[in-house]
């Protein structure tokens, strides 16, 4: 027997095996996601989901908790070509240690939080973006038990909420159905090389 067919073999057995899997996956339903850890790409990876929903003419919105404070690829382009399916709040007024204002970081979270709220509950938008919510709730601008209770008690059952930022709260991570950790390995930041457009934001 030459490679070429052991190969087409294994294969052929591997299918069989993936699809008797795949045929046990019949649910659908409105996912809980937290990208978190410390390596780069979190909001980036949450993003390519919301273009996913875009792509395929499903509603969705995005409410940016932290940054607020510059411009990003991401929100323009929304703003400018897709406004009327993807709604975009930008809440957050910077990073916290450039407000340096504790009060105003939790009154503005606390607002974004919110809103956020409004958009999930209404079952029109497919899927809402609440990204860097992790950061404001390690600063305990905004209760994680409440967040927890409304994405158990009233988040409809088909919306799915993506939530991203560095250390993602234990009670978070417990009823979230998809929890993906970056992991830093390697960044050019580290060399002394700027945050630049087209790949940080």
């Amino acid at each position: 027997m030459s490679d070429s067919e052991r190969h087409a073999m294994k294969m052929a057995k591997k299918k069989a095996a993936r699809d008797k899997i795949m045929a046990t996956k019949t649910d659908e339903k409105g996912l809980i996601v937290i990208h978190t850890g410390k390596g780069k790409g979190k909001s980036s990876a949450a993003f390519g989901m919301i273009f996913r929903h875009i792509a395929h003419g499903m509603q969705c919105a995005v409410v940016q908790f932290i940054k607020g404070g510059m411009s990003t690829g991401e929100r323009d382009l929304i703003l400018a070509k897709f406004s009327d399916i993807c709604s975009f709040h930008t809440m957050g007024e910077g990073f916290t240690w450039e407000t340096q204002d504790r009060d105003r970081d939790t009154e503005m979270a606390q607002a974004a939080w919110e809103k956020a709220k409004d958009l999930i509950r209404d079952e029109n938008n497919k899927m809402v973006l609440l990204d860097e919510i992790n950061i404001a709730l390690r600063y305990d601008y905004i209760d994680v038990n409440d967040v927890v209770t409304f994405l158990v008690e009233e988040k409809p059952a088909m919306t799915h909420v993506v939530m991203t930022g560095r250390n993602a709260k234990a009670e978070l991570i417990e009823i979230a159905d998809l929890v993906t950790e970056m992991e830093l390995v390697k960044h050019p930041f580290r060399s002394g090389v700027k945050a630049q457009i087209g790949v940080e934001f």
